[in-house]
């Protein structure tokens, strides 16, 4: 019986991070920009606490792990500034990386933050927090009114 639950954790974890790899989350914003200009997209910067930020888990879950968002996410180019808390979730040079983004654009170090940027890191539209009742509109509208202002 534990060996069939194991199992059963396992496939479940691999179908987890299955859903994550579907998307193409880049880590790196000159390269995010460069793709931005030669693919004429918008880029959506997510700023999340992976590990510690419950608002950020349940957006994931809800909204970046939907199949609404996975069609959608392909009119933009899509990069993740991760702080989490723990040490080995990310690098010691990737921390330092988002540390800069955080300085530049989510001042307030809110979380979750979502910013729509041109391809030359311009601030087009900004999405803060993720609400209790777990309503994912807001945030839908959000990436249509980025489209428009693109």
């Amino acid at each position: 019986m534990q060996k069939l639950v194991f199992l059963f954790l396992v496939l479940i974890s691999t179908t987890i991070n299955a859903q994550d790899s579907q998307l193409n989350w880049l880590l790196d914003f000159d390269r995010a920009k460069n793709i931005s200009k030669e693919q004429d997209k918008p880029i959506l910067v997510y700023f999340t606490g992976s590990d510690w930020c419950g608002p950020c888990k349940r957006l994931k879950a809800d909204f970046f792990s939907s199949e609404d968002f996975k069609v959608k996410a392909n009119d933009f180019v899509l990069l993740l500034v991760d702080m989490p808390r723990r040490t080995d979730i990310i690098t010691p040079e990737q921390r330092q990386k988002n540390i800069v983004l955080m300085k530049k654009y989510n001042k307030k170090g809110s979380f979750p933050n979502i910013f729509g940027l041109d391809s030359n890191g311009k601030v087009l539209a900004e999405i803060s927090g993720y609400n209790m009742m777990r309503d994912t509109s807001y945030h839908f509208a959000f990436l249509d009114k980025l489209q428009k202002k693109f």
